[in-house]
């Protein structure tokens, strides 16, 4: 069919392939980062903001790379399953599925205690539960109607997110400081290593954003170029943060504070900054729970697609908008659920391993890519060789080593359990396609020469 791939309709061209990424990455943790990395770096933070954000390009021309070559949806799966087989991309479906649906259940559950702040209307439990299902059901209906009507949604809402912060990075630069700014030592390595671990988290998530692959225009192009201006925009963004909260407040910038935006707010624009930042923080939240819902069951959709998860009906599109309906509706009844439930977002804590597993996965995919012949002269490769791929994969190693061995031991033991629900599926479907060569065989009988 005409501009479709995979009977999903090509709608995402460089546009909306960066508000989908960039509504992923710059979620909450801006509201409160200027005050940590301060605390570690003082006035030379924006240090640590370059040198984090040299770091994660080179994971992100990864993926320029890999995304360009492949036209299909599920991102980080399609390409592990591609590179190394269907056990390798279960692996990656697993920590992936499970690491964002405790993710949009933390968040959704953030939105809800950060407005009962504001609003003691929504402390009760029955208002809770409702405010719930509402925000859900409406992600459903929006979802279900087409991808269209879902980049559109998170276009609107990576806008939103951004304008109150672009506001008060043009009026604060009116009232900065400069001795604020002044550096009074040079930096040291591990100060700088330290303040990076913080913020490479800060700058992750964008990959998320190709898990609608199969739904890019023209991907060949689309993908690098739109992960080049990502990265570009929110690097930028965020030093100019830095440097608007840190000039602002100065030695009154409190390492510990959870605020720094909103007091700088105040100060730059009065009450309405609170109000204007309050709003931009609840905005966020939605914006990365929209844009999770989005992207998450494409990666369902094609993990059924390949069969690797034997349930028909979640590779199914609908006949009238084009878009993977029963995937949308299993996902966000899946958040919701763990939403309502509280307390699951515990489980996460094995996401910050799981992460950078799949960014070291995605550095070998690319150097697989480069050997298997369809993928030749296709798409866009990095320059340099293998030095990027492997510059990434250092990278991430190095983080790795840096995490408590708790997330680690975490993350190895759910590796395990996925091995052993792979081997079960296998199984079954091994079985099932046996039993469908049995019954070919007693309704087709060999002939026999009389």
């Amino acid at each position: 069919m005409k501009n479709q791939d995979e009977g999903l309709k090509k709608e995402i061209g460089v546009f909306g392939l960066v508000a989908n990424m960039t509504n992923i990455i710059i979620g909450s943790g801006i509201f409160i980062l200027p005050a940590i990395v301060a605390g570690i770096l003082g006035p030379a933070s924006i240090v640590a903001y370059i040198f984090c954000g040299v770091l994660v390009t080179s994971i992100m021309l990864c993926y320029a790379e890999a995304g360009s070559k492949i036209s299909q949806s599920g991102g980080d799966y399609t390409y592990n399953v591609i590179a190394f087989g269907k056990f390798a991309g279960f692996q990656i479906f697993m920590i992936g599925f499970f690491s964002t649906i405790c993710g949009i259940a933390a968040i959704t559950n953030a939105l809800i205690n950060t407005l009962s702040e504001i609003v003691p209307f929504f402390q009760n439990e029955i208002v809770r539960v409702v405010f719930i299902l509402l925000i859900f059901l409406g992600l459903t209906f929006i979802n279900i109607r087409g991808i269209k009507q879902g980049i559109g949604l998170v276009k609107i809402l990576t806008v939103a997110k951004i304008l109150p912060i672009t506001i008060l990075i043009i009026t604060g630069i009116f009232f900065i400081h400069p001795a604020n700014l002044k550096w009074v030592s040079v930096p040291g390595f591990n100060d700088i290593g330290a303040a990076s671990l913080i913020l490479f988290f800060a700058y992750t998530g964008g990959e998320g954003g190709l898990q609608v692959g199969g739904e890019i225009k023209k991907p060949e192009r689309t993908v690098p170029k739109a992960i080049l201006i990502t990265v570009g925009f929110v690097v930028l963004f965020y030093i100019l943060v830095q440097i608007v909260v840190s000039g602002v407040l100065g030695n009154a910038l409190d390492p510990k504070s959870a605020t720094p935006l909103v007091h700088t707010a105040q100060i730059v624009l009065g009450s309405f900054g609170f109000t204007l930042l309050f709003a931009g923080a609840a905005i966020s939240m939605f914006g990365s729970v929209s844009g999770n819902v989005l992207n998450l069951p494409r990666c369902v959709f094609a993990i059924s697609r390949d069969n690797i998860l034997p349930i028909p009906s979640l590779k199914k599109i609908h006949s009238k908008y084009a878009t993977p309906h029963i995937s949308i509706i299993v996902t966000i009844i899946l958040s919701c659920a763990f939403t309502l439930a509280g307390g699951f977002q515990t489980l996460a804590v094995f996401s910050v391993a799981g992460v950078l597993l799949i960014y070291l996965s995605l550095s070998f995919v690319v150097l697989k890519f480069r050997k298997m012949e369809t993928m030749k002269n296709k798409g866009f490769t990095i320059p340099g060789g293998a030095l990027v791929p492997i510059l990434s994969m250092i990278i991430t190693l190095v983080f790795l080593s840096q995490l408590a061995g708790k997330e680690l031991i975490s993350i190895l033991i759910f590796m395990g359990i996925s091995s052993v629900l792979y081997l079960f599926i296998h199984l079954i479907r091994t079985n099932q396609q046996k039993g469908a060569k049995e019954k070919n065989k007693k309704t087709f009988p060999a002939s026999t020469d009389l």
